[in-house]
């Protein structure tokens, strides 16, 4: 019997990304929330965009993590050249992996997201997106790949980030994503835990002192959690980068 043909409205595909998402089918997410982008001409909903993002966010997890997994065993020592050669064999088979998903991430922001989006949050958004992911190349690149996906990301990320100071509020919390993100780059990428510390405390006082005069009861109800705990995590980023300089 031949497979049956079935027309998915927009609500099937988010139901069946969502329900990817539950399974941890994170390239079945990847898959729907692509093809609702191109049949919506890259006009994604909020729920839409956040499953894009956390799926794309597991997939590449999951490889970093593997690599740098095995990557810890080889240093450890204790082992033949052979057994040593196996492993560097698997580390490049994971690296190209990330490389793959990491481009089909800025193909995707380039090509269909960024164009479209709306100015403002969604903009920031998929921008601070695009610099995610070339950091991550860059993270894994040596010699002048290293060098170009450096470049563009830190070009992604001073877009987003002039972006973001001038149209979204200090306590936004993509806009603290977004910084506690740039200042990763400059401490991981740059190596200068100085710089990221400039940038990181920049954002937390700008929304320490919007909390301090407003209070959270000015904040929407359902960015309170988010905007408390990437506040946390800059400071505790601060705390730890700092002692790389002083």
């Amino acid at each position: 019997m031949s497979p049956v043909k079935v027309t998915l409205s927009r609500l099937d595909r988010l139901f069946l990304a969502r329900v990817a998402d539950q399974a941890e089918r994170y390239q079945d997410v990847v898959d729907q929330i692509k093809d609702l982008a191109s049949l919506s001409e890259g006009l994604l909903t909020v729920d839409e965009r956040n499953l894009l993002s956390i799926a794309y966010k597991n997939l590449t997890s999951n490889l970093r993590n593997g690599w740098r997994t095995i990557d810890t065993l080889e240093k450890k020592g204790g082992h033949t050249q052979r057994q040593i050669s196996l492993m560097r064999v698997e580390k490049q088979r994971i690296r190209d992996e990330l490389v793959r998903a990491c481009k089909d991430v800025v193909d995707l922001m380039d090509s269909q997201l960024i164009p479209f989006a709306s100015p403002g949050e969604e903009k920031v958004f998929y921008s601070k997106m695009k610099g995610d992911y070339y950091r991550y190349l860059a993270e894994f690149s040596k010699g002048e790949s290293n060098d170009q996906s450096g470049a563009k990301s830190l070009d992604a990320y001073k877009w987003a980030y002039k972006h973001a100071l001038t149209t979204l509020e200090p306590t936004h919390p993509t806009r603290l994503g977004l910084a506690l993100n740039f200042a990763v780059y400059y401490h991981d990428i740059m190596d200068s835990p100085e710089r990221a510390c400039f940038l990181a405390k920049h954002a937390f006082d700008a929304a320490i002192s919007v909390l301090s005069s407003q209070g959270t009861k000015a904040l929407p109800v359902h960015t309170v959690e988010d905007t408390l705990m990437i506040l946390q995590l800059l400071r505790d980023d601060m705390i730890l980068w700092a002692g790389e300089f002083m």
